[in-house]
């Protein structure tokens, strides 16, 4: 996550005579400015343009018109106040192809802003620009998508647009970009798969884009791509608009649209869904952007001294409880869904935003799409927001269908993320059992003491790394000082193993599969190519790694007693069986959620000699994955040695 640093700039809160005296602070100003309609923004039509701007505070409005991105002069046209706040223009001419901005007289200092609505940017995003959206779709367009009847059914695989095709051996044309990312047919050393082909092969039913929004020019220019630049993106410029560095051609705006587009399409035609990483809980500045410039006061919270609230570490926190502020959000949101046909959401530091808010976009995304994903980070973050208020893990009952991240799951398998060299459960860690518990169950209130957040397991998403701390790899190397590492990709594999069989949802990280290291690099948001690309001469050197992912992910498809899809329903199915130390096993049982297998034996085990264990007396047991852990297998007892999973089935 970049931090920001903080501006030294001055908010002025325009004339309180503009607003009758009421402050933008003030609960009455939203009862008295709220808008509810639909034209925020941008109406374009060949004969004409309408533009209408939400500013209560503004005493004068503008639409600057640029005939280019960088041109000096602007033709200035004056906005005319209408209702709830909002200014409106129509101009009765064809302005495709012309930039535009809007411009505000706060109290006695004028502001130049882009649209915060603007589907299309010039390069950097400093200029909207005005176009007919539907001529940026390409000439392949549908509205097929693969199927999904739950979001338990997916298997989320989370990517950088740079990282996943840059590197040299990549077999890819267009490294680093929208375009690059839609290719197929590439191939890498020794012949392998990669970029799209991979991500088919794997198996994955989603694919996670980090930030594809148009982020701030302090982190990538998009003037001097030819230079070493890089960037996570988690510092939103323009929130509706794709990010330009991503396109063949920053400068014309109609190209990243329509590449991004192709991308989305190529995506669903070779069976994959896309759910987008957004960022609505903080924006890149809280002086610069274009909220604080047009309605200042509003759009962020603030604490009682007046200062940006920053639980987000990134200098500012979003007011997502204000009409306004939510209805953006929503509508920001729905853009996605309907211009650019994505699947699903993951909601950034989603414990900062409000439960009303994310729920109003469950409502709405159920209306067009039940099968489209929400997830998000559910972190128990400090913001200037009654704590019952927050979209965070402790009010998750409240949130139903909207999944969150299971921290507690994650660090039981690989160890605290935040106390490097401490274990976990994989590297002979202990008092962890409790935690694994939890997270196999997917976070379900399953018996008195394993419960977790989740009311339902398709609000619990398991994994075991992502972008953010180290990878998987690197901490494993950091807490097992002195093993060998063939061990620790037995390690590694178990891990994975526990994802993709527990209940809720599985999430990947793009090269977990080949034990993706980042050189120990914990948080990489801009450390650039070299720590965070895609290394595919790894993935050829580490295909048994690869191998065990599909072989997994496969595995989670043909038994739907791994995709329960409910609570009742692992209550009812799901049993833990005894075992040794360093070592859980569960059973599922009476053909769980239909399965085929009349009966399920996981054992997920970390112990370091040879072990036997009794098995239920369930019938001729046989084996689904883990032979090699296996020395002797019966009716009613399984002998094992060495780190891994062994799933068995009657």
């Amino acid at each position: 996550m970049s931090v920001q640093k903080e501006s030294n700039a001055v908010i002025h809160y325009g004339d309180p005579a503009v607003t009758g005296g009421v402050s933008v602070f003030d609960k009455e100003f939203d009862k008295l400015f709220y808008y509810d309609g639909t034209d925020l923004g941008l109406t374009y039509q060949p004969e004409e343009s309408t533009f209408r701007l939400w500013a209560p505070t503004a005493s004068e409005a503008y639409v600057l018109l640029y005939p280019d991105w960088q041109a000096a002069e602007a033709r200035r046209f004056a906005m005319t106040r209408d209702v709830k706040g909002t200014w409106l223009l129509k101009v009765g001419e064809n302005l495709q192809g012309m930039f535009y901005t809007y411009q505000v007289l706060i109290g006695d200092q004028w502001n130049e802003a882009v649209d915060p609505y603007a589907a299309a940017v010039g390069v950097n995003g400093d200029r909207a620009y005005i176009l007919d959206m539907a001529s940026t779709d390409p000439e392949h367009w549908t509205e097929d998508k693969p199927p999904l009847h739950s979001p338990l059914d997916a298997v989320i695989y989370e990517l950088h647009v740079r990282d996943y095709t840059i590197h040299p051996d990549s077999g890819v044309k267009h490294k680093g970009k929208f375009k690059g990312l839609a290719e197929a047919g590439t191939r890498g050393p020794g012949g392998i798969r990669t970029g799209l082909d991979h991500i088919v092969e794997l198996g994955a039913t989603h694919v996670e884009l980090l930030p594809i929004y148009d982020f701030a020019t302090e982190s990538v220019d998009e003037t001097r791509l030819h230079e070493p630049q890089y960037n996570w993106g988690y510092d939103p410029k323009n929130y509706n608009a794709p990010e330009g560095s991503y396109s063949t051609d920053p400068y014309v705006p109609e190209v990243r649209i329509r590449e991004l587009k192709e991308l989305i399409q190529t995506f669903h035609d070779q069976g994959l869904r896309v759910i987008m990483d957004v960022v609505y809980n903080h924006v890149y500045d809280g002086y610069l952007i274009n909220f604080t410039k047009l309605v200042p006061g509003y759009y962020l919270r603030y604490t009682k001294d007046g200062k940006f609230s920053n639980g987000s570490g990134c200098g500012n926190d979003t007011a997502s409880e204000r009409p306004m502020m939510r209805k953006f959000i929503v509508e920001s949101v729905l853009h996605w869904v309907k211009e650019y046909r994505v699947d699903g959401f993951r909601f950034d530091l989603m414990g900062l935003l409000d439960v009303e808010t994310m729920n109003e976009i469950r409502t709405r995304l159920d209306a067009i799409d039940p099968s489209i994903i929400t997830i998000g980070e559910g972190w128990v973050m400090n913001t200037e927001l009654d704590e019952k208020k927050r979209a965070n893990q402790l009010q998750a009952d409240v949130l139903p269908r909207v999944a969150h991240f299971n921290d507690g799951f994650r660090d039981a398998v690989k160890g605290d993320i935040f106390h490097f060299e401490y274990k976990g459960f994989v590297s002979g860690g202990s008092g962890l059992l409790h935690k694994v518990k939890q997270g196999i169950v997917g976070g379900i209130p399953y018996s008195q003491d394993i419960k977790a957040f989740a009311s339902e397991p398709d609000q619990c998403v398991n994994y075991v790394e992502c972008h953010d701390n180290h990878t998987l790899w690197d901490k494993i190397m950091l807490s097992t000082k002195g093993e060998s590492d063939a061990t620790r990709r037995d390690m590694h594999r178990l891990s994975s193993a526990m994802i993709l069989t527990s209940q809720g949802i599985p999430f990947l990280h793009a090269g977990q599969e080949y034990y993706r290291s980042k050189n120990g690099v914990e948080n990489s948001y801009n450390a650039g190519d070299e720590v965070n690309r895609l290394d595919w001469g790894m993935a050829s050197e580490h295909q048994d790694g690869v191998k065990y992912i599909q072989r997994l992910v496969q595995l989670r498809k043909n038994h739907p007693a791994f995709r329960l899809r409910d609570a009742a329903s692992i209550r009812k199915h799901l049993r833990f069986e005894p075992c040794p130390e360093h070592a859980v096993a569960f059973t599922l049982r009476d053909h769980a959620g239909g399965d085929p297998e009349k009966h399920i034996y996981v054992l997920y085990y970390a112990g370091r000699k040879e072990s036997s264990l009794a098995l239920p007396e369930l019938g001729e047991w046989k084996i689904l994955l883990g032979e090699e852990h296996i020395t002797r297998l019966t009716r009613d007892s399984l002998v094992v040695e060495g780190i891994g999973a062994v799933i068995l089935s009657c």
